[in-house]
């Protein structure tokens, strides 16, 4: 079995383009005891990327090297199993990065069922960004009804589910965002209380 992905070709300068990747095909290993087969369904692509694509550290996480493939949160079919507890056809969560197909170790697997919620939302409001903005805002943030909730990047996965949660704790959202598009945005679909 082969998998298709996208790998780091140069270090972008700026704003990534084409040319700072390039697709290769690759051999998956064979399916060990413990593994699945996956495909890929739903790739997260989300802005702590663009900081592993430099030389320089730019979080806790190391650059990815040139000619590694991106890594990244995705939503994936199980194709085959070597693991009781998964059978083909099942969806789950899994870090298989930017490529078609992956043998990932089901420890590092969660589960989904799409009667829940719909499976790429696992990438989103109930995943990480969703994560990210419950715990920052509750947890650290701790708002009081009546207080104002300022919002940075507000239109993006955090800072949408941050100001939301802002708005059914009892607080007024201020939401900042770049451009007229991502404002309206904000106030029409989302109910901020303001926008800059």
């Amino acid at each position: 079995m082969k998998t298709r992905r996208i790998v780091i070709a140069a270090r972008p300068q700026g704003l990534p383009k084409l040319s700072d990747f390039r697709i290769e095909e690759a051999a998956l290993p064979p399916l060990g005891d413990g593994e699945v087969l996956l495909q890929i369904e739903y790739l997260s692509l989300d802005p702590y990327m663009r900081g592993r694509m430099d030389d320089a550290p730019a979080s806790e996480q190391p650059a990815n090297a040139i000619g590694s493939g991106m890594e990244g949160g995705t939503v994936a079919t199980v194709l085959d199993s070597r693991h009781p507890d998964y059978r083909a056809g099942e969806t789950v969560l899994s870090y298989s990065g930017w490529q078609t197909h992956a043998v990932e170790k089901t420890d590092e697997l969660r589960k989904l069922d799409p009667k829940e919620a719909p499976v790429s939302t696992a990438l989103g409001v109930l995943g990480m960004p969703g994560f990210t903005a419950y715990v920052g805002l509750l947890n650290i943030g701790q708002p009081k009804p009546g207080e104002t909730v300022v919002v940075a990047a507000a239109s993006g996965p955090v800072g949408s589910a941050v100001g939301q949660i802002a708005k059914i704790k009892g607080t007024r959202a201020v939401g900042i965002a770049g451009g007229a598009d991502k404002c309206r945005y904000l106030r029409e679909e989302l109910g901020f209380d303001a926008v800059i």
